[in-house]
């Protein structure tokens, strides 16, 4: 068959949208002429290669104030551009993972009679597929239980895809701090979180004191731990490509709950304290969190509750060491990975692969 089907895939700002869609992107380029759509001055040219042609609009992303509507109507409004660009492309199918860009691709597609699936990777899905989502084909879960939220839309669970390296064994970079100690890893995902970063400064000496091996990625906009160097059992980084190695062979993640790092954390079987963003929107990163933490493999932490003096004990509690056959055990933390490892697994991009592929033209 020659490739001259086209596909515009939508994606753009954070890596939980970003990631999914890449993944899905490099299983069906063989059939397709891939098309990226992002957003200026976001992380979009970071991250798509570029055989993947992105085309970027400039808007702003909605900010809570007395103008909110008028800046939704903004968006909405990029719905011509966004036409003009799918005539331009010769677009067969848009595929998306969400975001304020989805909304006008949607309905321009809609309006062009452009078929349209977007994957949900949340357990509350999001504004753009709760209110446009019964205009796609399909939504795609990333959870069963968010059907229960989308009675008028044609839903297909597929679980969330990840990128490639989360499916094979990696070894733990060099780079990463060498020893004996248990290994934690604290990210707040591809934009930082401050609570975390915060709660890891406060808590450094202890850690370092009990001779915990530290990866620290701090994000993009956290300016305050360059202040803090580098050492033998402590690592910073802004970010790194080698995120699946560092969580197959860390003893425990402390990190964000967006979907991305719940699947992320499901594949690898790996025990976590998530400390959700208490701003999310319909609350879902605590949502998600309650996912892990319901079955025992995740301790779930509250932001504007956590103290360090909490967070210590936890720890101390986490690696309280026990007798077990004669040998030395965490046996909370191993109570923890045998929960994770009780999580069902689906190959995603498979599914999601053979429903894209649905649409192909004969020419």
């Amino acid at each position: 068959m020659s490739k001259k089907n086209n596909l515009l895939v939508v994606a753009s700002g954070t890596g939980g949208h970003i990631f999914p869609a890449l993944a899905v992107s490099k299983e069906v380029e063989n059939e397709w002429n891939i098309h990226w759509l992002g957003v200026n001055k976001r992380l979009d040219a970071d991250f798509i290669p570029q055989k993947y042609n992105l085309t970027t609009l400039n808007i702003k992303t909605p900010r809570k104030n007395i103008f909110l509507v008028f800046q939704y109507i903004e968006i909405l409004m990029s719905t011509f551009q966004i036409i003009r660009i799918l005539r331009e492309k010769k677009i067969n199918l848009v595929f998306t993972t969400g975001g304020y860009i989805s909304a006008p691709t949607i309905v321009a597609s809609k309006i062009l009679r452009i078929p349209v699936i977007i994957h949900e990777s949340n357990l509350i899905p999001g504004m753009v597929t709760k209110y446009f989502g019964f205009l796609c084909n399909y939504v795609l879960l990333g959870f069963k239980k968010t059907n229960s939220y989308l009675k008028n839309c044609k839903t297909i669970f597929t679980g969330t895809p990840l990128r490639e390296q989360f499916y094979k064994s990696n070894l733990l970079p060099e780079w990463a701090p060498q020893g004996k100690g248990p290994l934690l890893i604290f990210m707040g995902g591809s934009q930082g979180a401050k609570a975390i970063n915060q709660i890891l400064y406060e808590s450094l000496e202890f850690l370092i004191k009990k001779k915990f091996r530290i990866v620290h990625i701090i994000g993009e906009y956290d300016q305050k731990s360059f202040q803090l160097r580098n050492s033998k059992y402590y690592v910073k980084k802004r970010f790194t490509n080698e995120i699946a190695a560092l969580i197959q062979n860390c003893d425990l993640v402390i990190s964000r709950s967006g979907s991305g790092t719940i699947n992320e954390l499901i594949e690898a079987e790996k025990p976590s304290i998530l400390i959700p963003y208490p701003y999310s929107k319909n609350n879902h990163q605590e949502k998600n969190a309650m996912i892990l933490a319901e079955n025992g493999g995740s301790l779930l932490m509250n932001q504007n509750k956590i103290s360090k003096e909490v967070f210590q004990e936890t720890l101390e509690r986490i690696f309280t060491i026990k007798l077990k056959n004669g040998q030395k055990r965490y046996e909370i933390l191993d109570l923890m990975k045998k929960n994770m490892g009780k999580n069902n697994k689906i190959k995603s991009k498979i599914e999601i692969k053979k429903l894209i592929n649905y649409f192909l033209k004969e020419f």
